[in-house]
């Protein structure tokens, strides 16, 4: 046993010895053959020379020059590559002249295909998607820019509205006279051919208004708007409109000096404003027919109309006791019409509450309590059941009339009290305080009012023209909300025409505008407005190109803006800064000088600011005529 212990500790110990030397003849040759390689770089090539004791091992090439073969592993059976897609270069050339003043929802060829019963060959009638121009809207030769408000309210250049029909058909009602290369605004009108002021006067002395309880008035079938014009002196804006018609113009002068209009009608649908959004209403000779279609056009004036507003009319046939043989119209049949005006307004629970000399004014009254009990009396108009009262876009009228809100007593002013004015532009207003303007409550207006000042003045300071007073006019302001921006800019002689785009129906806050004492309209963006080219010196744009981005063209957004910027008119447009630099390449080939700023909260917000001006062009001159 001994022994055999003893030989094994011998062969555990040779093993030992054996992997010992293993491994250490092992390091010897990798040091070995290391050092060979140092020595190798550091001489350079080693020669192929038999002298050499490791000729036969080593290679004459440089190791670092050895061929290795590259393994290629890219395909080799792929299709041809696409055609690189070239991005579309937007091009929008200058439209015949033909087209200078242009209006696509109220254009005369289109609406011989319309029925001439109600005068709805007069409404809005748009081109289709197919129809729509691709290109610029120009400006007469010779445009300048307008003058300067208040001088605006009696002068506009004739070359902007190349018009003299007016001068000649109303010479002599005074209202408007050719001077030189400038028209000239006397202040007349049909009823009122000693001005517009002395008219106003005439008012004053029938119903107040100088205490500040009107502040909104719209006049139907307006003329060239000098009693809208003449009533801001008086901190009281009206809404004029009047149709495309034979007195040609007419809006568009009214807009040349600088007074709020619209082209409109009261045909078959209803206005494009909120119940009980104006103060006033007014009619002078306006040649609606109110005692026709059961009292139809009275009944859309009893929905826009405050609980309390004023409905005033001059003309035919107030007062036909003593016009009726100027008027070329009997005066049993002017008796009979004003018979059965007021035999609507009656059926309206209106009260007349004078008539003097040419004047006629009704009021509306302030509750439905009394106007709900004569319903046994008056069979018609019924009380509308299912519409909703502030819908108002492509909205047939209906001949029945809007309820009031509910009241407790008979004192309680339906809708509830508005401050005077100016208090009212910044008190909470009825439709938000009552809670039917879903989602919004007295601390958002006041938070947004404030943030509309501070937006405001960011503004101001990036564009020096909206900082510089007078600079602008007209103002439109594509995406209103509850109105922050045209509040903020109250102090400024300017007015906005507050659009509330009818795709945020959820939340129709036009109303709110109104009870502000701001004025503004529905509108869908995907569809021209109802004005004239070159209505605006300057447009603001909040969001607009993000809430129609699956709706319509960008272009033709733009297009449309285009149309009714004057030259030299500026835009602001707020949007996402992907949304921007979209816009910025399709206006840079639209004759627009833009830049893209930072939001005013700094460049880490994705929302940015475009500032744009609209460069000054027009149609060329035209081509003198050779006699032949």
């Amino acid at each position: 046993m001994a022994a055999t212990r003893f030989l094994s500790h011998i062969t555990i110990f040779n093993s030992k010895n054996s992997n010992l030397y293993s491994i250490t003849i092992l390091a010897i040759l990798c040091t070995i053959f290391y050092l060979i390689g140092i020595w190798q770089h550091s001489l350079g090539p080693i020669p192929n020379s038999s002298s050499s004791p490791v000729s036969g091992f080593l290679s004459s090439s440089p190791c670092y020059s050895l061929h290795t073969a590259q393994l290629d592993f890219m395909p080799h059976h792929l299709p041809h590559d696409p055609t690189p897609a070239t991005a579309r270069v937007p091009h929008f050339p200058p439209c015949n002249i033909s087209f200078s003043e242009y209006t696509p929802c109220e254009d005369a060829r289109r609406s011989l295909k319309f029925d001439r019963d109600m005068l709805i060959y007069r409404q809005r009638h748009c081109p289709e998607k197919n129809e729509l121009l691709k290109c610029r809207i120009p400006a007469p030769y010779g445009y300048k820019v307008p003058f300067r408000w208040p001088e605006s309210r009696e002068f506009a250049w004739f070359a902007n509205v190349p018009h003299k029909e007016l001068t000649v058909e109303k010479k002599a009602q005074n209202w408007v006279k050719v001077e030189g290369e400038k028209f000239r605004f006397p202040g007349g009108g049909t009823m009122f051919p000693r001005g517009a002021g002395d008219y106003i006067d005439d008012i004053d002395k029938l119903i107040n208004l100088k205490d500040g309880s009107i502040r909104t008035a719209i006049d139907t079938g307006c003329g060239v708007a000098s009693w809208g014009a003449y009533l801001l002196s008086r901190n009281i804006i009206a809404m004029s409109f009047a149709p495309r018609d034979t007195h040609e113009a007419q809006v568009q002068f009214a807009l040349e000096r600088g007074v709020p209009a619209v082209i409109g009608v009261l045909a078959s649908i209803r206005l494009p404003y909120p119940s009980r959004a104006f103060d006033m209403a007014h009619c002078s000779r306006c040649l609606i027919p109110w005692d026709n279609y059961d009292g139809i056009y009275l009944i859309e004036v009893d929905r826009i109309l405050r609980p309390g507003g004023y409905w005033i009319l001059s003309g035919p046939p107030i007062n036909w006791e003593n016009h009726w043989k100027g008027w070329n119209r009997t005066a049993d049949d002017l008796k009979a019409e004003q018979s059965r005006i007021e035999t609507v307004a009656k059926s309206l629970c209106w009260k007349k509450i004078v008539q003097k000399g040419d004047i006629a004014i009704w009021q509306k009254p302030t509750n439905h309590i009394h106007c709900k009990a004569t319903r046994k009396v008056f069979k018609r108009p019924r009380f509308c059941q299912t519409q909703n009262p502030d819908m108002a876009w492509y909205t047939k009228l209906e001949k029945c009339l809007t309820p009031l809100p509910q009241v407790s007593e008979i004192k309680e002013i339906a809708g509830g009290q508005l401050p005077k004015w100016p208090q009212r532009l910044n008190a909470i207003p009825p439709r938000i305080s009552s809670g039917s303007l879903t989602g919004v409550t007295g601390n958002n207006l006041v938070e947004n009012t404030e943030l509309w000042k501070e937006r405001v003045a960011y503004y101001k300071n990036i564009d020096y023209q909206l900082a510089q007073t007078g600079r602008y006019r007209n103002l439109l302001d594509m995406n209103a909300y509850l109105g922050g921006f045209a509040a903020a800019l109250v102090d400024d002689p300017v007015w906005v025409m507050n659009a509330v785009p009818v795709e945020a129906d959820q939340l129709n806050t036009l109303g709110v505008i109104y009870e502000r004492g701001l004025i503004g309209t529905y509108q869908n963006w995907c569809e021209a407005m109802s004005t004239y080219p070159r209505t605006y010196d300057f447009i603001h744009a909040d969001s607009i190109f993000s809430l129609y981005k699956d709706r319509c063209d960008m272009e033709d957004i733009l297009l449309e803006m285009d149309r009714v910027l004057r030259p030299e008119g500026s835009v602001i447009i707020r949007d996402d800064v992907d949304v921007l630099l979209k816009i910025k390449k399709i206006i840079d080939v639209m004759q627009w000088e833009g830049r893209i700023a930072d939001h005013e909260k700094g460049p880490h917000e994705r929302e940015k600011i475009l500032f744009a001006v609209k460069q000054y062009w027009t149609t060329p001159p035209l081509a003198p005529k050779h006699d032949q």
